[in-house]
């Protein structure tokens, strides 16, 4: 029986693969995609599934499965003034990292926790949250290059990071990503505290910093009142995390009372919740098969028996909404599979 993408994603949804390879090494993995490409077959590289939107037809090609293993930092004991540099394989649980981060006093992705998938996905994406982006720690990214057909390695400035975008991101499909090595400061404090709502809940003041296990403590608290952490009993975490990224625009265009962070090139950016939510949308909004998350708007939710075609019209209800109410057009933040907006 052809495996289901749905058991590998965090929605839930997705029909069957075609072929199904599960890379425990990394010469598994570059074989796998290699052997798929020299046939001519769509590839599709899985990490955690938590950020992929799959068609109900499935994928009509070779699934990669990335569970290569092995966290590697290059001071054992001791402070090294330097900080650490970890290497860490593609296939590695993200959160798992950032719990052995704060046990180890390696400082810099602590605001990071609770956010599911695998490190090989975090640079694609530029992962980021709580006023932190892995791009702040990334000292460098293995690739095999699917064009040239060999390994290449690309330091942090050449990897193209912005707004939860990037080089690998930019060139979908091109770069299979083998390991990522982060530049991490040792000390049991965590960086300047850069996000209000994290501030609070610590109680500091923005940009001062608080203990490494107080502030995963506080964005597990966070992430899990807004359903941002997995857990198989609630359906406001069967989700892709925020489905809409949050948009720039021109600083005319934010509309009044709406949240506004100005960007270095005089555009702002505004809040996606807070557009969602006074378009109309409001949390829970839907049917009893896909919804708004009941604890937070940017999330759209399967509530159990959806279909992706469910989820999609759901998107574009809410996409097209707030369109209509703001002249801001959302774009969707997941990778969609085989199925569009």
């Amino acid at each position: 029986m052809a495996e289901r993408l749905a058991d590998h994603t965090t929605l839930r949804l997705g029909g069957p693969a075609a072929h199904w390879v599960r890379a425990t090494t990394e010469e598994e993995l570059v074989a796998a995609v290699s052997a798929a490409d020299a046939a001519g077959e769509p590839v599709l590289v899985l990490g955690g599934g938590s950020n992929l939107v799959v068609a109900d037809a499935g994928f009509d090609g070779t699934v990669v499965e990335v569970v290569t293993r092995g966290v590697s930092p290059d001071v054992e004991d001791g402070v090294s003034c330097g900080g650490v540099l970890v290497t860490v394989a593609a296939g590695e649980g993200w959160d798992d990292l950032v719990a052995l981060a704060v046990e180890k006093e390696w400082a810099g992705v602590e605001a990071l926790s609770g956010i599911p998938g695998s490190v090989g996905a975090t640079p694609i994406q530029n992962v980021g949250a709580y006023g932190q982006e892995v791009s702040q720690t990334i000292a460098s990214v293995r690739v095999w290059d699917r064009t040239l057909r060999g390994v290449r390695t690309f330091a942090n400035a050449d990897c193209g990071f912005g707004y939860r975008t990037s080089r690998f991101k930019a060139d979908p499909g091109r770069h299979v990503v083998l390991s990522v090595t982060f530049q991490l400061r040792q000390g049991s404090l965590g960086g300047p505290v850069a996000y209000a709502e994290l501030a609070r809940a610590l109680g500091v003041a923005v940009g001062e910093r608080a203990p490494l296990a107080e502030v995963r403590r506080a964005v597990l608290a966070l992430r899990g009142g807004k359903g941002m952490v997995l857990d198989p009993a609630d359906h406001d975490t069967w989700s892709a995390g925020s489905f809409f990224t949050n948009p720039v625009v021109a600083a005319d265009a934010v509309p009044d009372g709406a949240p506004a962070w100005p960007q270095p090139d005089g555009t702002v950016k505004t809040s996606a919740a807070w557009l969602i939510e006074h378009a109309g949308f409001a949390r829970g909004h839907g049917t009893d098969r896909v919804a708004v998350s009941g604890k937070h708007t940017l999330a759209l939710t399967n509530r159990g028996g959806a279909t992706t075609a469910d989820l999609l019209a759901l998107a574009r209800e809410v996409r097209d909404g707030v369109e209509a109410r703001f002249g801001i057009r959302l774009v969707n933040e997941p990778v969609l599979v085989g199925c569009a907006l």
